[in-house]
């Protein structure tokens, strides 16, 4: 199993510390972990160089290429973020935005429909569960298989604070994750929702004028249309 962690953050707090449980459980069955900062990354541009012309025109791509291509080769993706004003950071925000392009409208990879996604994030009351949910929400518009979301309120400002029965509690919860990782491991399959809007993205894409030919090309190459 190779997985990658995009870390919506630098400091190791209580979200931080649930990743690596979540890594814990499941070392036995890892190979190789990638684990990436989003801290470093410039915004987004908005320059549409990489929708309609090429993605390597990216004015970051030297930054994000090595994540993407991690991400390529990986089998289960990681994406965690603190609940920060009710949302995920913005620095994790950032990259989301520099994966415009791979997004089911346009250019999806044809090896996100193999893979799994995991969407963490932990808050000191509420907000956890909108976050695992806005993630997990762009990796299904990569096209990812199936994707967990572990939203949990720690009750607490940083790590050290958290009361053991919690932390008891997360560790089985993150036991039960881990064993259906390891279930579906290479055997997961788009849902219904996901082929459904693969088909409508098909469906533009045949038509006889398409506004972007590059998105057209990437279809055709793929033997979609």
């Amino acid at each position: 199993m190779k997985i990658v962690v995009l870390h919506g953050q630098s400091h190791k707090g209580s979200t931080w510390h649930v990743t690596r449980l979540l890594l814990d459980e499941l070392s036995e069955e890892t190979d190789a972990i990638a684990e990436f900062q989003t801290n470093d990354i410039k915004p987004c541009l908005g320059c549409f160089s990489c929708i309609v012309k090429d993605e390597a025109l990216c004015p970051h791509r030297v930054i994000v290429g090595e994540i993407i291509e991690n991400i390529e080769q990986a089998d289960v993706i990681i994406s965690e973020s603190p609940n920060y004003c009710m949302g995920m950071s913005g620095q994790l925000k950032v990259f989301f935005d520099h994966m415009g392009y791979r997004w089911m409208s346009h250019r999806p990879h044809p090896s996100m429909r193999r893979k799994i996604g995991i969407a963490i994030s932990t808050t000191a009351g509420m907000g956890a569960g909108k976050v695992t949910k806005d993630m997990a929400r762009q990796m299904f518009w990569w096209g990812v298989a199936k994707t967990y979301r572990l939203p949990f309120t720690v009750a607490a400002m940083g790590w050290a604070e958290v009361k053991e029965e919690r932390k008891v509690r997360l560790q089985k919860r993150v036991k039960k994750l881990a064993l259906k990782i390891i279930k579906r491991l290479r055997r997961v399959k788009p849902g219904i929702r996901s082929r459904f809007m693969f088909g409508m993205m098909r469906t533009m894409h045949k038509g006889k004028v398409s506004w972007n030919q590059v998105d057209r090309k990437h279809w055709e190459d793929n033997g979609w249309i």
